[in-house]
């Protein structure tokens, strides 16, 4: 595909990403805002500062670059950090994490005078684009304008690799324009190189970085102790649409007395539709949100607050992680295993393909087939508090074997950027 062809797409896509913009702001009303930054419209000036730009499209991306972006701020304090996001979630994920030290942003969409724009404003002497963000006329400004571009924590499904192989040139040639890119995994190398990367280098995964803070864990302990103490909990983390509906059947399978189910669902605009599923079954809930006491008889909390992943999971004695039980690709299970708890995962993981094999390989995480083979598992486990305990263990062994991703990127980084004067 030729890029002026994309180009031309893009254009007559944006009356209807306006549209869409508008129809998720009735139930995320952050959508309608800061959109003129989406065609890089700004009210502010120009940063003083130089600045290092790294794009983080939602929430787990901007929680991976967390390590990073920390190590940036300590090796580069003359400059100015710039996070760019896609979507409401990440920014206030940004904006969570980081508060003022960073500014932050919407990356405008993928067209050329907007991308001109944006980098005549920001004007990066660095820009970095987390894991699998290949913006074609981004990377090209970038190239013409002699901006250092690479691609960090850089992962490839085999999946996504079929989807940017259709596009032939234009995926070469966005590939061959990147200064480096910071692979995953081996397989992702590989996969990349086969489409047309150059330097391409197996740095591992940031989100093995992700320390969970010690707030986050006495957090957990004190939602434990508060809401719903001495109950077995089981945690449904980050379930996309239609599994809520399968969890409920495998906990309805049960027979584990004083079981207290949390369903967190992926994204803030379902909370609403997960709520009216649980009211449609006629089963008693808590909603997070209202930050009351669960009572004995109740049997689901209801996760609709923001922020409190490491949380849940520091609360909880299963994880089960979602997008998994029907194809979405699966979610990030490392949070779970950081806090060393035992986790279930579904059939589909394509998104997370090598830390579900290795985390499955070393009894870290089980995979089960289907609802009913869900059910079994934590069964099991519930059952057997000695093998919660060990493969909580292996959880917290194997993420800390895994780290110092963000060590090697820096690696990388410096020969590019070296610290002012």
């Amino acid at each position: 595909m030729p890029r002026w062809i994309y180009t031309l797409v893009l254009n007559l896509l944006v009356p209807f990403v306006l549209i869409r913009l508008w129809w998720r702001g009735r139930k995320q009303p952050e959508y309608r805002q800061h959109i003129p930054e989406r065609f890089a419209i700004y009210k502010t000036p120009s940063p003083e500062r130089p600045v290092i730009w790294l794009h983080a499209v939602s929430v787990g991306e901007t929680r991976a670059a967390a390590p990073l972006v920390e190590q940036l701020l300590r090796h580069y304090p003359d400059y100015q950090i710039l996070l760019t996001h896609a979507t409401p979630t990440g920014r206030a994920t940004g904006e969570q994490l980081f508060g003022d030290r960073v500014m932050r942003c919407y990356l405008p969409y993928d067209l050329p005078e907007a991308m001109d724009i944006f980098l005549a404003h920001y004007r990066p002497r660095l820009g970095l684009l987390l894991e699998t963000e290949l913006w074609f006329n981004l990377i090209d400004a970038c190239d013409r304008k002699r901006i250092p571009l690479m691609l960090v924590n850089a992962r490839l499904s085999e999946k996504s690799a079929r989807g940017y192989a259709k596009l032939g040139k234009l995926t070469r040639n966005a590939l061959a324009q990147l200064k480096v890119i910071a692979a995953q995994t081996y397989a992702d190398a590989e996969r990349l190189r086969a489409l047309g990367a150059g330097d391409v280098q197996i740095c591992g995964n940031l989100k093995f970085d992700v320390v969970p803070s010690p707030e986050a864990t006495a957090s957990g302990v004190a939602l434990r102790q508060t809401c719903f103490p001495d109950r077995p909990v089981l945690l449904a983390a980050s379930t996309r649409e239609g599994e809520e509906a399968l969890v409920l059947d495998a906990v309805a399978k049960l027979a584990i007395p004083g079981l207290l189910t949390v369903i967190v669902p992926r994204h803030p605009q379902r909370f609403e539709e997960v709520a009216s599923l649980l009211k449609k079954r006629e089963l008693d809930f808590v909603r997070r949100s209202s930050r009351r006491v669960v009572p004995e008889e109740c049997q689901y909390l209801l996760g609709d607050s923001m922020g409190e992943m490491h949380t849940y999971y520091a609360a909880c004695d299963v994880a089960f992680i979602g997008g998994s039980l029907l194809p979405f690709g699966g979610q990030n299970l490392i949070e779970a295993c950081m806090m060393g708890k035992p986790v279930l995962i579904g059939p589909h993981t394509y998104n997370f393909e090598a830390v579900s094999r290795m985390a499955t390989e070393c009894d870290a995480a089980r995979q089960v087939a289907d609802p009913e083979a869900l059910a079994s598992a934590m069964a099991e486990l519930f059952g057997n508090e000695t093998l919660r305990r060990e493969m909580g263990e292996r959880a917290l062994s194997f993420s800390r074997s895994q780290g110092g991703a963000t060590e090697r990127i820096m690696a990388l980084i410096a020969p590019v950027l070296q610290p002012l004067d």
